[in-house]
């Protein structure tokens, strides 16, 4: 089964001390036979408003037993912190399917805000998909406003969302995805909005709710949970600031928290949430 890993830029250096690529080699919380497989997205990001927002999360040198996690900007942005949360997923555990899709429109002005992925082999019924961002750049001058979907999910894969609207301007942006089966019980995943709790023209600075995983959903204790952005909405005039995690984690359900702090003003953000039993 997988586990849940986190890189914190904190914990290499504070947030006033910026630096274009902050890494760490972090051992997994038990070693795999073979290297996993590690999709990996942002639950936070600090990013000053005075350049282009860009930030970039890989995963570097991977073997059975730890791997060297990055986060990195580029050209004159300044990141303060961000978190990159990862789930370790073993390579022979061939129930889940994973991959990446960028959207770059410097590359490529006319691709699509929507294309098709296809699984690496089909699945028996449609299954469960979950997509979270792990890269984007963005103008700094306009909103920033982005946000990742799937949808027309069938056995053999699905059409991935990458989008924006207004007057925001999207140079690139790369979206993870991970796809597993919908009648393993001991798994839930659901994406969870701002919009929940208010509406998207009264920012506040911190919002959360509590959520119940339901009687298909059979935990044997507490699960782990992956969490990660699948979009944002924040004003460009203040700082880049948002973090999601999840807290009050039982058998039963779960608290997530989607939050801003000092000057930002956060219109709306949306996470993936994947909660299972190792």
């Amino acid at each position: 089964m997988p586990t849940v890993i986190q890189f914190d830029t904190q914990t290499v250096r504070h947030y006033d001390q910026p630096t274009a690529d902050t890494h760490a080699v972090l051992d997994y919380p038990r070693p795999f036979v073979a290297p996993p497989r590690l999709p990996h997205g942002f639950s936070m990001l600090n990013i000053s408003k005075d350049a282009n927002i860009r930030a970039k999360a890989t995963v570097n040198d991977i073997t059975k037993e730890k791997a060297d996690f990055h986060v990195t900007s580029w050209a004159d942005t300044t990141l303060y912190a961000a978190i990159e949360s990862v789930l370790a997923l073993a390579p022979a555990n061939l129930q889940f399917s994973t991959g990446e899709h960028m959207r770059n429109l410097l590359a490529d002005p006319n691709s699509p805000a929507s294309t098709r992925v296809d699984f690496d082999r089909p699945f028996p019924t449609p299954p469960k998909v979950v997509v979270f961002f792990n890269y984007i750049d963005l103008v700094k001058a306009k909103n920033w406003r982005l946000k990742t979907s799937a949808a027309d999910v069938d056995a053999k894969g699905f059409t991935l969302n990458i989008e924006t609207w207004s007057d925001t301007i999207l140079y690139a942006a790369q979206v993870g995805w991970i796809a597993y089966p919908e009648d393993i019980t001991h798994i839930l995943s659901t994406t969870v909005n701002t919009h929940e709790v208010r509406a998207w023209d009264q920012p506040q600075a911190l919002q959360s709710k509590s959520i119940k995983f339901g009687e298909n959903v059979e935990f044997w204790k507490s699960p782990d949970v992956f969490v990660a952005l699948n979009e944002i909405d924040i004003d460009y005039r203040f700082n880049l600031r948002v973090r999601a995690y999840v807290d009050d984690v039982t058998q039963a359900g779960l608290t997530w928290h989607i939050n801003t702090w000092g000057d930002t003003i956060l219109y709306s953000a949306g996470i993936s949430i994947i909660a299972f039993n190792p």
